[in-house]
C-alpha cells in the first residue's frame, strides 16, 4: 500500500482512499478526517465548497496526508471538495449527513434482494419507495482477508434508487431510512461485513493474543479450512480501511458464527471488539447497538447453545458503554427453523433505528427497549416473574407461550403463563408444586409471544 502510495505521489497527483469519492456522505457538524496520499514533502490544500478557508497539510515521508474539516449542518444542498497539490482532484455531489457503519455477519450483510432462496420481506414495496431515497448512499467494503491492516478498499458511494437499492444490506438499509424519515437528513452507511465470521475474525492480532487462545500467525490461521472462521483476517482486510471516516455510530449483528465456539467468553470478547473499534476511529464511546440472533434450529431446536449465545449476548450489553441490544426472539417465522437468514429485516433495522433516534438523537416518544428479566418470586406452586421495560403492560393477557417451569429435581415443563399488571407474569405447571426455575424461550429455536406495548418482544431469558 505504502508503495503504491509512492508511486502515485511520485505523477503528483493527490491519491484519494476509495471512500472519499463522489457520492460520499459527511458526518455532520464536526471535524470529519480528510486523507490520502501524494509525492513525499508536498503540501496539500483542501478546499471545501461550504468555507472559503481552506485546510492544508504537508505530507510525510511515505507520502501520507491528513486533515480535519468542519463539516455543515445535514441538509440536502450537493457539496464538494477540491484537493490541491499542484494538480487538482475534486469530489462532488457530497452530502452532509449521519453516518453509520453495518458490521457483523451475513445477517447484517444479506441484501435488499436478499440472498439465493433467502427472500427479504417487502422487497417490490423498497423498490417502489426507492425512488425517493437518493440521499441514501452507502458503500460496500469488498470482503477481504489481510494479514495486516489495510488501508484502503476497492469500494465506491451507491446512491439508492430503484435500480441501486437491491444491493445495499437490508438491515443497514431498512436502519437508514428510518432515520431520515425522523431526522430529514441524509444517511450513509458504511457495510463492513462477512458472513460466517466469528467474534474472533474482527479482533486485531493484539486482541487476540493478548486475551484469547487464537492463533496469529499466518500458517495457523490459513490452516482453518472454512474461511470465514479464520479470526485476525478479516478486520484486516474488511473492517481496518474505514476506521479514519468519520462516523457517528455502529450497528452490528453477527454471533451465530459463535453458537458452540467460545460461547461462554463470547460477552467479553465482544465487549474487547467494541472497545478496539471504538479507539479505532478516535470518537469517544461512539453508540453501538446490535442485534439478538434470531431463532434458528441449529441441528436441535430443543437444544439451548443459540440460547446461551443470546444470553452473552444480553450481558454484554450490560457492560458495554453507549450500547443498545435490540430483541428478536419473534425475528423468524416456524416456516424457517432451519433457514439461517430469516426474511423479516424490516423490524431489526427499524429497531435498531428506534434505539439510535431515542438514545443518539434525543427522540422523545419511541419504545425502544424491549421488555427482559427482572427477579422471581415463589409463592406456593406460583413462580411471579418480573419484567423490566413492559412500558406499562405485557400483552397477551393470557395464553402467553414459550414458558418452562423445573422444580428440585431440575426437570422442566412447558408452563401455563398469565400477565397480572400488577404481580407480573404468573408461570405454572400441574406437574411442578415447588417452582425453582423458570425459563423463557431459552432453546436454539422458539418463539415465544410475549410483548410489551410498543410490540417489542420479551427477551430470551433462565432465572437459574
Amino acid at each position: 500500500m505504502l508503495a503504491s502510495a509512492v508511486i502515485y505521489g511520485a505523477q503528483a497527483k493527490v491519491r484519494l482512499p476509495h471512500l472519499i469519492a463522489d457520492n460520499m456522505v459527511l458526518q455532520s457538524g464536526t471535524d470529519v478526517r480528510l486523507w490520502g496520499w501524494a509525492a513525499p514533502g508536498k503540501t496539500v490544500k483542501v478546499t471545501v465548497s461550504w468555507s472559503s478557508t481552506p485546510v492544508a497539510a504537508k505530507t510525510a515521508r511515505d507520502g501520507s496526508w491528513e486533515v480535519r474539516v468542519r463539516t455543515p449542518r445535514a441538509g440536502y444542498a450537493p457539496l464538494s471538495i477540491t484537493f490541491d497539490d499542484g494538480d487538482k482532484t475534486t469530489v462532488g455531489n457530497v452530502l452532509s449527513g449521519e453516518v453509520w457503519v453495518c458490521a457483523g455477519q451475513s445477517n447484517m450483510e444479506m441484501p435488499v434482494r436478499g440472498f439465493w432462496g433467502c427472500p427479504v420481506e417487502g422487497y417490490n414495496d423498497v423498490v417502489v419507495d426507492a425512488r425517493k431515497r437518493s440521499a441514501i448512499r452507502y458503500a460496500k467494503i469488498p470482503a477481504r482477508m489481510a494479514m495486516k491492516p489495510q488501508q484502503d478498499a476497492a469500494t465506491k458511494w451507491n446512491v439508492v434508487s430503484p435500480e441501486t437499492v437491491q444491493w445495499a444490506s437490508a438491515t443497514g438499509y431498512f436502519f437508514g431510512r428510518t432515520l431520515e424519515d425522523m431526522l430529514d437528513v441524509p444517511v450513509g452507511l458504511i457495510e463492513a461485513n462477512k458472513g460466517g465470521s466469528r467474534v474472533e475474525s474482527w479482533l486485531d492480532r493484539d486482541n487476540l493474543k493478548k486475551n484469547t487462545d487464537e492463533k496469529t500467525d499466518s500458517v495457523s490461521i490459513y490452516k482453518i479450512g472454512t474461511d470465514y472462521y479464520r479470526p485476525l483476517v478479516w478486520g484486516n482486510g474488511t473492517f481496518a480501511p474505514i476506521t479514519k471516516f468519520t462516523v457517528k455510530g455502529i450497528i452490528y449483528y453477527q454471533g451465530c458464527s459463535n453458537v458452540g465456539y467460545h460461547t461462554g467468553d463470547y460477552a467479553r470478547r465482544l465487549e474487547l471488539l467494541v472497545a478496539q473499534w471504538r479507539r479505532a476511529f478516535g470518537e469517544g464511546d461512539i453508540p453501538f447497538y446490535f442485534v439478538e440472533i434470531a431463532p434458528y434450529w441449529y441441528d436441535n431446536a430443543a437444544g439451548t447453545g443459540a440460547a446461551l449465545l443470546r444470553e452473552q449476548q444480553y450481558i454484554a450489553s450490560t457492560r458495554i458503554p453507549n450500547c443498545g441490544f435490540v430483541g428478536n426472539n419473534d425475528g423468524a417465522y416456524m416456516s424457517e427453523l432451519k433457514q439461517i437468514h430469516p426474511s423479516q429485516k424490516r423490524k431489526v433495522g427499524e429497531r435498531l433505528a428506534y434505539y439510535a433516534l431515542s438514545e443518539t438523537y434525543g427522540v422523545k416518544g419511541l419504545i425502544y427497549k424491549n421488555p427482559c428479566f427482572d427477579s422471581m418470586t415463589v409463592s406456593g406452586a406460583e413462580a411471579t416473574i418480573k419484567l423490566r421495560n413492559t412500558e406499562t403492560g405485557i400483552y397477551p393477557l393470557y395464553g402467553i407461550t414459550g414458558f418452562e417451569i423445573a422444580g428440585e429435581d431440575g426437570k422442566f415443563y412447558p408452563a401455563a403463563a398469565r400477565y397480572d399488571w400488577h404481580d407480573g407474569i404468573v408461570v405454572t405447571s400441574p406437574k411442578v408444586h415447588k417452582p425453582t426455575v423458570v425459563r423463557y424461550c431459552f432453546k436454539n429455536f422458539e418463539l415465544g409471544n410475549a410483548r410489551n406495548q410498543g410490540g417489542l418482544p420479551l427477551l430470551p431469558f433462565r432465572t437459574e
